[in-house]
């Protein structure tokens, strides 16, 4: 696969990482809408030691005024990053983003200092090289990367790798006996200058992790590290895990002690809602209590009625002033037992009981019997 250098020579590369300056970039930096599908990338930056020049042209540098207003797309402007990227984090990608948008047709360089040049100068890394190496091609705005860079930018590197502009906030950077290792690349008209990001830095990270060493500790003790793994001694190791279980009861009271508090709010709840309920049946109690016990309820209309049919009931019932007198009644009919006629004689009383006889009840049987006990006295 081919693709452009900074003096128009054409590369040949043994890693192809697609769209790295072309046609969708540019289109983004225009305002054009561009396909979803498009802008992401599928292939990290090349190393520059894996493209091959294919001609010799001499290299001749790009004006600032020039770069400002835009190369031809064959010819794009070479900026150039350096730094040691440890634990690569979004202040990184925010100072890469801003030298990739310097200049409308931009090829960024980045240049990665080795293990040795970074113990040296700067201090003892998190990540080896190689870590840092892979770290930053896999940024999306990066098209190049410089393996084992030079702590201080020679004429022979920048000609060598054909920069136009070197990009880096704009601090003095004091290191290697120099007040400020940019100052000859500023004093070239080379210099571009790119704005920190505030908040975010590796010794912001690792000053995190020493702050907090005994939580990091713990937390990688209870991920199945072992003490001696993390460079922790016995003693401490014990420490850790009776600070887990510590912890892991405090952990406990407080989950109790939520959903006690928990438990108690809905009681109070419940609570409320019975008393509101009670009340409410009260009031209905006390008011149909009333409505039948009260002074003009319904049991007092109740008992004046039945007082009202009782006293009907037991007192007699006047008679009319036409109703004719006992004299003048009617002779009240006679009534006989049903084994017993005027007609037929009543039967011979049997021998043990001579003196027995039939009984009539109306008043003319009486007078009857009367004259038969005369007659059988005369």
């Amino acid at each position: 696969m081919e693709a452009q250098s900074s003096s128009g020579l054409l590369l040949s590369r043994k890693r192809r990482r697609e769209g790295s300056n072309g046609e969708a970039e540019e289109g983004e930096r225009l305002g054009k809408k561009i396909p979803r599908c498009t802008v992401g990338l599928k292939h990290p930056a090349p190393f520059a030691d894996e493209l091959v020049p294919a001609d010799n042209k001499p290299y001749v540098r790009v004006p600032m005024e020039e770069a400002k207003r835009g190369t031809p797309p064959e010819r794009p402007v070479r900026v150039y990053a350096d730094g040691i990227f440890d634990m690569f984090h979004s202040g990184h990608a925010r100072a890469l983003m801003q030298a990739k948008c310097l200049f409308p047709n931009t090829h960024l360089i980045v240049g990665i200092c080795s293990d040795d040049l970074t113990h040296k100068y700067k201090g003892f890394t998190v990540m080896n090289e190689d870590e840092r190496y892979d770290a930053v091609t896999h940024c999306r705005y990066v098209d190049e990367v410089v393996r084992n860079a030079p702590w201080t930018l020679t004429p022979e590197f920048l000609t060598k790798h054909r920069i136009d502009f070197v990009a880096h906030d704009d601090l003095p950077y004091s290191s290697a006996g120099s007040d400020d290792v940019y100052k000859h690349i500023k004093e070239a008209g080379m210099f571009a200058p790119t704005q920190r990001t505030e908040g975010i830095s590796t010794s912001d990270i690792i000053t995190r992790i020493v702050r907090d060493y005994d939580v990091y500790v713990r937390r990688n003790l209870q991920r199945g590290y072992t003490a001696k793994e993390l460079n922790v001694g016995f003693i401490n190791a014990k420490k850790y895990h009776l600070q887990e279980r510590v912890d892991k009861v405090k952990r406990k009271v407080r989950d109790v002690e939520e959903k006690s508090k928990e438990f108690v709010q809905k009681v109070e709840e419940k609570s409320i809602d019975l008393i509101q309920k009670w009340e409410e049946k009260s009031r209905e109690f006390i008011g149909n209590f009333l409505q039948m016990f009260g002074p003009e309820g319904a049991l007092k209309h109740m008992l004046k009625e039945g007082k009202g049919r009782m006293l009907q009931a037991i007192s007699p019932r006047q008679s009319p002033s036409s109703s004719p007198t006992r004299e003048e009644r009617s002779p009240s009919p006679t009534f006989r037992l049903p084994f017993f006629s005027k007609t037929s004689p009543p039967p011979s009383p049997p021998p043990h009981h001579s003196g027995a006889r039939g009984y009539l009840i109306s008043e003319d049987d009486d007078e009857d019997d009367d004259d038969v006990d005369d007659d059988d006295e005369n």
